[in-house]
């Protein structure tokens, strides 16, 4: 199947789980909805499970593309952590999917895949892949940890490899990196007024945060 069926099918998927819970989501009505038989459905996924891991993966892959996107949209390290967190309290608001992989609280209406690697005998690499292992909440706070960390050691975007900013020790970085997507999390779960995220990080980030000199890259955390 060209991938851009796959994704027609996971569309459909996304929007039925929307209308209603995943338990009354019926494979030939996403087929259906994407244009193709229940064969086919079966065949790119190999079970309504399979579907509902590909497209926790998708949600996943989707949510970490975001905070790429949001680690290079200023040049400003306070800025590139503060719209991470903003990305990630925003996705956490309008989708659902997302909301539970961040906070590991899954609602019946949701499909709750393990986490674990599952046995795949598919021959679709795309569905190997959702096959393996689903990130954590925990996961999730070492992946965008560590985006942070590498996008704020390098250049700032358009800095033309001169990053303008004081540099700070790596572990100093590293701690700020997961504050920002801890205190997010947390906005996950007890959210404050709105437009106040970007206030409390940046109460939160006081020191000075920028990218980290050779010397003090190549520190062991204190």
């Amino acid at each position: 199947m060209m991938p851009a069926a796959r994704e027609s099918l996971l569309d459909a998927a996304y929007t039925a789980l929307a209308r209603r819970p995943w338990s009354a989501v019926r494979m030939v009505d996403v087929a259906a909805a994407a244009g193709v038989s229940r064969q086919t459905l079966y065949n790119e996924f190999g079970s309504k499970d399979g579907l509902a891991r590909a497209l926790v993966r998708r949600e996943a892959d989707a949510y970490l593309a975001g905070v790429d996107r949001a680690l290079t949209a200023h040049t400003d390290p306070h800025d590139r952590l503060t719209a991470t967190a903003e990305w990630t309290t925003e996705t956490a608001r309008s989708n659902a999917l997302v909301r539970a992989m961040l906070t590991g609280c899954w609602s019946e209406r949701l499909p709750t895949p393990t986490l674990a690697r599952v046995p795949s005998s598919s021959a679709v690499p795309a569905q190997r892949r959702a096959d393996g292992p689903l990130p954590s909440p925990t996961d999730f706070v070492a992946l965008v940890r560590d985006r942070a960390m590498i996008a704020l050691s390098g250049p700032a975007p358009g800095a033309g490899g001169t990053p303008g900013a004081p540099r700070t020790d790596a572990a100093d970085l590293a701690r700020a990196c997961e504050l920002t997507i801890r205190l997010a999390l947390s906005c996950i779960a007890a959210p404050p007024p709105d437009g106040t995220v970007t206030d409390l990080l940046r109460s939160a980030l006081r020191l000075n945060v920028s990218a980290p000199t050779p010397t003090a890259a190549t520190r062991s955390p204190r």
